[in-house]
């Protein structure tokens, strides 16, 4: 299709190298040619554009043969405008001058042209072709008359339609019809078939037969062979039983030897550390003894001592307490009764045990309560005053 572009009231056109462009304007031709670029008017233009490049037509039609058996029949068929003046003169062309769509359709045209061409010659050489020569030689022969027909036929060369190529790609029996004729073959195939397989099976088992027997005699020569091993091990077995039988009784005398041997000096050891222990025994027996007369010894002086030491001692602390107890008194010669009183229930309470609770009856509450309402009002008297006697309440 053309390349058509506006600008101001003008159209201009750019074609393709394979589109044949024929311009008229008033009724006179002004451009002719393929591949041109121009300007016009769309108002006062008549267009046209005829390809000139080869175009295929695929077609696919049934045709029926001399035994009436029903065929189809694929085939293309290459042409070419070769006078696009011509064609365009024949057949609708034109393009629109505004978008460069073609007007009608020219190519559908000459499509049904060819193929009802091509078809009718088919159809002719089919009809007197019997089946079977149809499937084996009908590929050539409807490829020829088709070819033969459209070269013989007026109409294309005053269309200026030139035939290219001719090509019949298959041409088939119906579904049912070609699998009756694939059977004799296919029975033929399985027959050849099955007969290597019969064969193959007589092969396989000839070989069976074969590998049978060898596997029989081998068996025969494995268990002659197995005799001769079961006998050999049987002598190899007696024989390693008598050397063991000697070699154990060397072994046991050589124990029994060294039984004795180790008895013997077991007994010499034995005897020597019984010796041995003896002696020890008496040895520290006898520093046992001088050991426990020194310790006795030593422990009678050291009681000797410790005697002497805590007779000493108490001598001496004896001494200090009736010293202590003299300055005592002499302390306390001019001291108050109640301080005494007081004094001596201090010492009397730290000497005392632990007293967890302490019950105050009635009557010693009351007795207390008097003694201490008339202590006031007997008065003070010094002590050793009226009677004499010395603090401490002593002659």
């Amino acid at each position: 299709m053309a390349d058509i572009t506006r600008r101001l009231g003008w159209r201009h056109l750019r074609g393709a190298p394979t589109a044949h462009v024929r311009h008229h304007h008033s009724g006179r031709l002004v451009h002719d040619g393929p591949g041109l670029s121009f300007w016009y008017r769309s108002l006062t233009a008549a267009l046209s554009e005829v390809p000139v490049d080869d175009r295929e037509l695929a077609m696919t039609f049934h045709a029926r043969t001399a035994d009436f058996q029903d065929v189809a029949v694929q085939a293309t068929v290459t042409y070419r405008i070769g006078d696009p003046a011509l064609a365009s003169a024949r057949l609708d062309f034109s393009i629109d001058p505004d978008t460069g769509i073609w007007r009608g359709a020219p190519l559908e045209q000459l499509g049904t042209l060819l193929t009802e061409t091509a078809q009718q010659h088919a159809l002719a050489v089919l009809a007197r072709t019997p089946l079977a020569s149809a499937l084996v030689d009908g590929v050539g022969a409807v490829r020829d008359r088709i070819a033969a027909g459209l070269a013989a036929e007026p109409r294309l060369p005053a269309t200026g339609i030139e035939v290219v190529a001719v090509r019949v790609v298959a041409l088939r029996p119906e579904p049912e019809v070609e699998r009756a004729l694939r059977t004799p073959a296919r029975e033929q195939i399985q027959q050849e078939a099955d007969r290597a397989t019969y064969e193959r099976r007589a092969v396989a088992v000839e070989r069976e037969r074969t590998i049978a027997e060898n596997e029989l005699a081998s068996q025969i020569e494995l268990a002659r062979r197995e005799e001769r091993l079961v006998e050999q091990r049987g002598a190899n077995t007696r024989r390693e039983a008598e050397e063991g039988a000697a070699a154990d009784k060397v072994r046991a005398e050589a124990e029994a030897s060294r039984a004795v041997r180790l008895a013997e000096a077991e007994a010499a050891r034995q005897v020597a550390l019984a010796d041995a222990e003896a002696r020890r025994t008496e040895r520290l027996a006898e520093a046992e003894a001088t050991r426990t007369a020194r310790l006795a010894a030593a422990e009678a002086d050291r009681a000797v001592r410790l005697a002497h030491a805590e007779a000493e001692a108490a001598r001496e602390m004896g001494e200090a307490r009736a010293q202590a107890q003299a300055a005592w008194l002499r302390v306390h010669a001019d001291v108050d009764v109640a301080v005494l009183h007081a004094l001596t229930g201090t010492q009397l309470a730290e000497n005392l045990p632990r007293i967890d609770s302490v019950t105050v009856s009635p009557d010693v509450l009351t007795g207390l309560l008097s003694r201490l309402g008339g202590a006031p009002s007997a008065g003070r008297r010094e002590p050793g005053a009226a009677d004499g006697t010395p603090p401490g309440g002593r002659a």
